[in-house]
């Protein structure tokens, strides 16, 4: 979603004292009261996640993070740290098996670093430490070029930015950016880095689009008994348009031919931003039944056109539900024929809005197979519950 700079915030003259600031005090607070886990290893060949037997298998959906946001003032970093904490929560009071960070991690337009890996890594930095596998599809936000506030174009100017010195992959003046690092360079990052990620770039027939995949979770009798697939799709935006194209559809379309012909193992969908088809059932003043949800303040604002994805979805019963961010003042699920619509919670305080966050939890079982969802708030509170595949 698109957002406004704070006009009063005043301009540091230190960006990367801001920045080294925030990641020292998230750190602080994301391994605070907790121990330093030693991270597993994940071999080439583990392609899929797996339940514990006789538990079900639960998943925490962080979205719109928003990291990196207003960096050069003092107002961004402290969001950093409150999202920080907000995960913190969540991942204690649910301790989940899986997260999954559904778009616009970090605000790519706002930062001017030509790594801004740094800031991604900071998001993940709650999962990581735990030892909680994870999954990552991009936002609108992500790989955006950097906006150039109008505020710095009148007094009191352009404030001072000093480079780093150095960091992981760039030094000096090479290391302030206004180009933004692109979706491939933070995918690849993410991989390389983090034996827990199970995230993928997707074919490269896709390109643009990066971050289309799927995940595989079998029952704990392993990986021939499939419970669930967990499709991800980029939904564009930032660096091209706001849209799911017919190459993904069609990627989609053979994938699941291939892997579940006979729809006999359910499907889960994830992308960033809302389909034309939620606006259909979007609610009117308030949130009544069959849709369950706290929070209806705002409009959908969907992707630019939709090109056959819905139409596939839709006429494929063993798709149970599709999750999406991007709208803040959302949190809704609703039925569109034989499958869920749902929203998750903004999670971040970074963005627009100042509604209280959360996450939207899901909770699959295995016999008989179910999925349940709620939202757990950053105040412990859980609100919403709804049995979305019986």
């Amino acid at each position: 979603m698109e957002f406004s700079f704070p006009t009063t915030a005043k301009f540091t003259i230190f960006l990367f004292a801001c920045f080294s600031l925030c990641f020292h005090l998230i750190m602080a607070v994301g391994l605070e009261h907790q121990e330093v886990l030693a991270l597993p290893t994940r071999p080439n060949n583990y392609k899929h996640l797996q339940m514990r037997a006789g538990a079900p298998f639960k998943i925490a959906i962080f979205a719109d993070l928003h990291f990196g946001e207003n960096a050069w003032t003092d107002w961004g970093p402290r969001q950093d740290v409150n999202s920080v904490k907000v995960m913190n929560t969540v991942l204690d009071d649910e301790n989940p098996d899986f997260v999954i960070y559904l778009g616009d991690v970090i605000t790519a337009n706002n930062i001017l670093i030509a790594n801004a890996s740094l800031y991604w890594d900071q998001a993940i930095s709650p999962t990581k430490s735990r030892g909680i596998p994870w999954a990552s599809v991009f936002g609108n936000h992500d790989d955006a070029l950097f906006e150039w506030p109008m505020e710095w174009f009148s007094a009191p100017g352009i404030p001072r930015l000093i480079c780093p010195e150095a960091n992981s992959t760039h030094s000096g003046a090479e290391a302030c950016s206004f180009r933004g690092t692109h979706r491939l360079e933070l995918m690849k990052h993410e991989i390389d880095h983090n034996a827990l990620s199970f995230s993928k770039n997707g074919p490269k027939e896709l390109w643009p689009s990066v971050s289309n995949y799927v995940l595989q979770v079998s029952s704990s009798d392993g990986p021939k008994s499939p419970v669930v697939y967990l499709y991800f799709l980029d939904s564009g935006g930032g660096s091209y348009p706001e849209v799911i194209s017919t190459a993904q559809a069609d990627w989609f379309r053979h994938k699941s031919d291939q892997i579940n012909p006979d729809l006999r193992v359910p499907e889960l969908i994830f992308w960033h931003i809302p389909s034309r088809a939620y606006k259909k059932v979007a609610p009117r003043f308030g949130i009544h039944r069959p849709c369950v949800g706290l929070i209806n303040k705002e409009g959908v604002a969907a992707q630019k056109a939709e090109l056959g994805i819905m139409k596939l979805l839709t006429k494929r019963p063993s798709v149970k539900a599709i999750f999406v961010g991007h709208n803040h003042g959302l949190d809704w699920c609703c039925p569109n024929e034989k499958l869920w619509l749902c929203f998750a919670r903004h999670t971040g305080y970074g963005g627009y809005g100042d509604w209280a966050r959360g996450a939207r939890i899901l909770e699959i079982t295995q016999k008989p197979f179910s999925v349940k969802s709620w939202i757990r708030m950053e105040d412990n509170v859980v609100h919403s519950r709804v049995v979305l595949s019986p």
